[in-house]
């Protein structure tokens, strides 16, 4: 017996728009964990860091 699977065009674009706005909003959404990583990865800090380190002399959250 064939497998028969039918999609009218309606739902097949609802589905695809589903599909693309799920990928596309993840970056959005891990954007500060992505820089972050990036950020150490390549060995350089933010301007928020630097701002602190030259305000006190050491990272804001090292009195955590």
């Amino acid at each position: 017996m064939p497998f028969l699977a039918y999609i009218d065009p309606g739902s097949g674009s609802m589905l695809l728009q589903v599909i693309l706005a799920g990928v596309l909003a993840v970056p959005f959404f891990f954007r500060r964990v992505i820089s972050d990583g990036l950020h150490r990865i390549r060995g350089n800090r933010g301007k928020a860091d630097e701002a602190t380190r030259d305000e006190g002399g050491e990272d804001a959250t090292s009195d955590r």
